[in-house]
């Protein structure tokens, strides 16, 4: 019997005493007389071996049971050649036992025979002490090899099955110790267990390891407990053995505390490459001493193979390593590391594992043959120089696609792969296959948020005359998503300029979605002039009725806010916010400053009876308004307040670019990716010169009209845009017109020259104007139409005493770059 070549610490394990098997052993001769007792037998029964050695068996027996039919009993066992079963015995105190039973027969050397029974109280087998080795297998009524040895370990009694396990017939055993059995080694730890047996008479339990006879391709495991048998006045008559093959229940239990390695460490991000390299790290060293994983090339980038991969042409799949594991990596010497793409050969086993979807296994790698190794003999003889004597190939599936291969291979381990470790090897890819399919269908739905959220933010923000900007944002990780932060700047009427930021809750392409449709409606709502905190208002409304409208999806919207406007001509600045972290303003001087606004509700929520409140700010030339998003500032290990400070002190820069500025802030996220979304706009405020805004007061009355419009031509001619002058005046000429029929009070002109040329007209009335489609013969209702024919865009907006009614040209140089 050939043991293995390990330590001899790891070969032979004491179990704990709750593992030890609690059998009651007696050993009887062909006469029904017991010769031989234990005290596992004595505690079951109660009967000592001076109360039972030398008596017959059948006084243990129940009255019921007569000593005919014992007899007949054990015609059948000699008939049978042993028995197995469950019985009734009877306890020294009377009562009666339902025990399994198990008698098998022992040849010895002069062709004489004895019966060996082991006992087991059914109603003590707890589900702990069913775990045992040799208790599994005698319930399960595996073949037990046995063999009695006298008081000076030389075989006296042994089995027909113990051949079975070592392959040494009996004959040969007869008056001989285990080294004439065994390995040296493997022997004297025997004896030496089976010595404290002999001098404490407990049952002691010695595990191996050995490759038998019958299968020397495959390793085993066997289990050999010890039992010291007593003669009638309790002295110690020798020592019986009892070994099982516990390979399978062994195989099992590392196979289970494989697979719950893998439910721990495989997918601990969502992913693919992490999930492979994951992966390959389980594989070794616990299945095998190399493993590679490699993937289809598209499902790195969020991209689902087709379930025809590899089958609509002759040309090989390209791959992209994703995971790479080994004992020694100086050994094995690969063409190609992680993330790199692999060029796996038409007729090499990996491409037809990936093509077929099917498992490889070559237990004896074959690296002299096959078109594929003559196609890279060089390849071929590296595979050789590196030892891998055995190889597995197993597909990655998902979904009916193929997402990729896992190749294990052995070098160091001598024994080759067998199919029990292939089906492990499946069983591991299986496992990681869900988490990489969970990491490619999360990978694409983040890129179709990410993609819907780039495309729905602007490209390009410009603050026109009255700010300068620059922004930043950054999506959230991969393990939490992209979520739906948003920014704007809007240009409006009069040089002012809308900044815009917000946060829609949750995380995904809803969130993204949702962003999309909220930063369409501030929009909207912006081109109407409402104040900020009307503009909120109705947004709330918005997002209200969104949530009114998707009863049935279960996530409801909601999201905070902060809308400012600023105006240049006055410098001041209004702000509101809806549950939105409040701005960072940062003067001249880099001081930072947090304005004390409201904080209001955020939006959706219900509150739309507590209103908005909106605060005036004036800012000198050259501040720094910070508006941001909570990623940038709160975190699970941060008070808020350490964010604010960590980001005002990342501003405190005034004579730095705003792209500087924004780099800095960046630089204070932490090292690892943000959790949440991180949106970053900052604002850098100009103010027109005062000659470049024109004002005056005027009365209400028809001479008014003309007044207006030289007024508004010499000032056009000072600014030298006399080609602007006949359309000004014909828009000044109308505007002014309809302030002085529909008000009852001073009226007010106003030109500002920045990017384009504003002309506003500010009068009592609050009614807002409507453009009318007058028929051929009406001779009113043209004015507005004319207005529009001849600004680029007009409107008009609410005014704390009235409203205004603008319209802009565009400057003679600017038309003639369009």
């Amino acid at each position: 019997m050939t043991m293995t070549k390990t330590d001899h610490s790891h070969r032979a394990e004491l179990v704990s005493p709750r593992e030890m098997p609690d059998a009651a052993i007696a050993m009887i001769d062909a006469e029904g007389t017991v010769v031989g007792w234990t005290q596992a037998a004595q505690q079951l029964v109660g009967y000592s071996a001076g109360e039972v050695v030398g008596r017959s068996a059948a006084h243990m027996l129940p009255p019921a049971e007569d000593a005919q039919r014992a007899s007949a009993f054990a015609e059948q066992c000699h008939a049978r050649g042993g028995w197995s079963g469950t019985a009734t015995i009877r306890h020294r105190d009377g009562h009666t036992l339902r025990m399994t039973l198990r008698v098998s027969l022992l040849w010895g050397q002069d062709a004489g025979s004895r019966w060996l029974v082991s006992v087991t109280d059914i109603g003590s087998l707890s589900s702990e002490a069913t775990r045992g080795p040799v208790r599994e297998s005698l319930l399960a009524r595996a073949p037990i090899g046995i063999v009695v040895y006298d008081q000076q370990l030389r075989c006296v009694w042994v089995n027909d099955a113990m051949e079975r396990h070592d392959g040494v017939p009996r004959h040969r055993r007869f008056g001989r110790g285990l080294k004439d059995s065994l390995p040296a080694v493997e022997a004297e730890a025997l004896e030496v267990v089976m010595r404290q047996v002999l001098e404490s008479g407990t049952t002691m339990v010695h595990e191996y390891r050995a490759w038998p006879p019958a299968d020397r391709r495959r390793e085993h495991a066997f289990s050999a407990s010890f039992f010291c048998l007593q003669s009638a006045d309790g002295t110690p008559l020798g020592v019986c053995s009892m070994t099982v093959d516990v390979t399978g229940n062994r195989r099992t239990r590392e196979r289970l505390a494989i697979l719950s390695e893998a439910s721990t460490h495989i997918g601990s991000t969502l992913d693919v490459m992490q999930t492979g390299q994951e992966l390959a790290e389980l594989a070794v060293p616990l299945l095998a001493d190399h493993a590679l994983v490699d993937l289809v090339e598209s499902v790195p980038f969020g991209v689902e193979p087709s379930p025809r991969t590899g089958t609509a042409s002759g040309r090989p799949q390209l791959l992209r390593r994703a995971g790479l594991a080994s004992i020694d990596l100086g050994v094995l010497e690969l063409p190609w590391v992680r993330e790199e793409v692999v060029h796996a050969h038409p007729d090499s086993p990996f491409t037809a594992a990936l093509r077929a979807g099917r498992s490889y296994l070559e237990p004896v790698l074959n690296t002299h043959a096959g078109p594929w190794v003559d196609h890279d003999p060089v390849r071929a003889q590296e595979v050789r120089d590196s030892g891998v004597h055995s190889l597995m190939v197993v597909p990655i599936r998902a979904r009916r696609c193929v997402l990729g291969l896992a190749l294990f291979g052995r070098s160091e381990e001598q024994k080759p792969f067998q199919e029990d470790d292939l089906l492990l090897a499946e069983e591991l890819v299986t496992r990681a296959a869900l988490c990489l399919d969970n990491a490619l269908q999360y990978a694409r739905e983040r890129t179709a948020a990410l993609t819907l959220q780039r495309d729905l933010l602007p490209h390009r923000v410009q603050g026109g005359a009255a700010v300068e900007v620059a922004s930043r944002y950054v999506p959230a990780d991969m393990d939490h998503g992209v979520g739906g932060d948003w920014f704007d700047v809007i240009e409006l009427s009069g040089a002012r300029v809308a900044l815009v930021v917000g946060d829609v809750v949750g995380h995904g392409i809803n969130a993204a979605a949702t962003m999309g449709r909220l930063r369409t409606a501030v929009r909207t709502l912006a081109d109407l002039d409402l104040p900020p905190d009307e503009l909120l208002g109705h947004l709330d409304d918005t997002v209200r009725r969104l949530n009114d409208e998707d009863a049935d999806v279960p996530a409801v919207v909601g999201a905070t806010c902060l809308y400012a406007v600023y105006d240049p001509v006055t410098r001041r600045c209004t702000i509101a916010r809806a549950g939105h972290p409040p701005p960072l303003i940062v003067d001249a001087q880099g001081r930072i400053t947090i304005p004390d606004l409201p904080a209001g509700a955020p939006l959706g929520l219900g509150l739309g009876l507590v209103p908005f409140e909106a605060v005036e700010l004036e800012l000198a030339e050259g501040s720094v308004l910070a508006f941001y998003s909570d990623g940038l500032v709160e975190s699970r290990d941060e008070d808020i307040d350490v964010g604010l400070r960590r980001l005002g002190a990342a501003l405190a820069q005034p004579a730095s670019s705003l792209e500087d500025l924004c780099s800095r802030a960046m630089e204070t996220l932490p090292t690892q990716a943000p959790a949440d979304d991180v949106t970053l706009l900052l604002a850098r405020t100009r103010a027109l010169r005062p000659a470049q805004v024109a004002t005056w007061d005027l009365p209400n009355g028809l001479a008014t009209i003309p007044a207006a419009r030289h007024l508004a031509a010499r000032q056009l001619r000072e600014w030298g845009l006399e080609l602007l002058v006949t359309p000004v005046e014909s828009i000044v000429s109308e505007l002014v017109t309809n302030a002085v029929h529909h008000g009852d009070g001073l009226s007010r002109l106003r030109l500002i020259q920045h990017r384009v040329l504003t002309c506003e007209v500010s009068d009592t009335n609050t009614g807002q104007p409507r453009p009318r489609h007058p028929h051929t013969l009406d001779e009113h209702g043209r004015g507005l139409y004319l207005v529009a024919q001849l600004s680029r865009r007009w409107g008009s907006r609410s005014a704390t005493d009235g409203k205004v009614v603008w319209a802009e040209q565009d400057l003679p140089s600017t038309a003639g770059a369009r």
